[in-house]
């Protein structure tokens, strides 16, 4: 190896080193054997789902001579009458006029933000947005891109009468501003207040160039009639200009799509790269995803949906029973969604516990969210059972005794074990 060599591992090394000394080192891991998943994002657990094997399964014998690769990207080789089918059928699915497949929500975002903005425009974006989003706007031609706080309306629209009163283009429309948000957020678990949004853009932008652009990736599947999201649960449809959606979530596959107009998706073909330049998914992807669709439209995941949400009051009314402690941030308030929060100054600790218990969490720390907003993060499932949900808060508690050591520990003991089985 040559001396610049060299000095280069020793600065990529130097690194991971420094991650390593802050305690915010990444590493693969797996998950142990016969542990109780409460950390993937298969909500309806769907990708171990006798249902959606046998039908995929089924969907691959009917179509026998189907290759598994497909050739190339979609512009040259990669496409197929069988994608382009299913991209009419998600749209139909979701009230869209459009939709186009992308290998993933990473690719979806960084595509479609780092083409569409044009010069001059502006895209604001709540703080929270993954960071896909973030990364396809640093792509853009926008002149300028800004944070807004988070899920505030109120501050959406300071940004915006800002912005109006510096620059006579956006309020005349002659320059678009974009806003990116999600509709559910994946690190807190709440959800994006959609409606004022929309109606924040369209007074503050009466020219109609403001546009809305909703991430539905942790919602699709487990929101609105038969999972269509919140975006159709709300009638939003026509008021926003995209919304990606994935399928590496909800619906138990990977993969994702971004739903717009027929011209949004011409122009996305053209020039989103990603798009572009990557090998289109594969057949099995595609057959993965066109029957999972299947079983949503069939009704046949509204069991599974209703189940998660009552594991997700089950859960809650017994962490509301561990007492408050520095040690410990409980939501108060029951989350709208699935996924849980447990803020904490040692998630590491916390979540360690967790899994020598037999229960997969894992633990949130900075760069992945702020400094001082670590936690462990939750994530119930449709597959999880209630005895599940009830022993993981009972491990947490535990925890929590034993990192006090006060006398608290037998009025936890207590409660817990009146509560068990409520």
């Amino acid at each position: 190896m040559s001396q610049s060599g060299k000095d280069l591992t020793s600065t990529l090394q130097s690194h991971l080193t420094r991650r390593k000394t802050k305690s915010s080192l990444r590493t693969l891991t797996l998950a142990p054997p016969n542990s109780t998943d409460f950390s993937s994002n298969d909500f309806l657990s769907l990708s171990t789902s006798p249902l959606l094997k046998s039908s995929f399964l089924t969907e691959l014998s009917n179509n026998p001579d189907f290759r598994l690769g497909s050739g190339g990207s979609r512009l040259l080789d990669g496409n197929s009458s069988y994608a382009e089918n299913l991209e009419s059928s998600i749209a139909e699915f979701h009230n869209a006029e459009a939709a186009l497949l992308f290998n993933s929500g990473y690719d979806a975002n960084t595509g479609f933000f780092s083409c569409i903005p044009q010069e001059g425009d502006v895209v604001l974006w709540d703080e929270k947005c993954h960071a896909s989003c973030r990364v396809g706007i640093d792509l853009s031609r926008a002149s300028l891109s800004l944070p807004f706080a988070h899920n505030s309306v109120s501050d959406l629209r300071t940004k915006l009468l800002k912005l109006c009163k510096q620059d006579e283009s956006f309020k005349t429309g002659r320059k678009n501003v974009f806003v990116a948000v999600e509709s559910l957020y994946s690190m807190d678990g709440d959800l994006a207040p959609l409606k004022d949004i929309v109606e924040c853009v369209e007074d503050m932008l009466q020219e109609g160039n403001g546009y809305v652009i909703v991430d539905e990736a942790h919602s699709n599947g487990i929101y609105g009639e038969k999972g269509r999201g919140i975006v159709c649960a709300l009638g939003l449809e026509r008021r926003v200009f995209a919304r990606l959606n994935t399928f590496g979530k909800g619906l138990g596959c990977s993969g994702a799509t971004i739903l717009c107009s027929k011209v949004t998706r011409e122009y996305l073909i053209n020039y989103a790269k990603p798009l572009i330049y990557s090998t289109s998914m594969s057949f099995p992807s595609l057959a993965a995803i066109k029957v999972a669709y299947e079983i949503m439209k069939e009704g046949r995941t509204e069991a599974l949906i209703q189940h998660l949400r009552f594991l997700t009051r089950h859960f809650h009314s017994h962490l509301l029973n561990i007492p408050p402690t520095p040690l410990l941030t409980i939501p108060e308030v029951l989350p709208e969604s699935p996924i849980f929060a447990l803020m904490t100054p040692t998630p590491r600790n916390l979540a360690r516990f967790c899994q020598e218990g037999g229960f997969m969490v894992r633990p949130i720390v900075s760069p992945t969210v702020a400094k001082g907003t670590e936690r462990v993060r939750v994530c119930l499932h449709a597959g999880n059972s209630y005895e599940e949900v009830e022993s993981l808060a009972r491990r947490i508690a535990r925890w929590m005794q034993e990192r006090e050591g006060t006398s608290k520990t037998s009025e936890v003991s207590e409660i817990m074990g009146t509560k068990a089985h409520l």
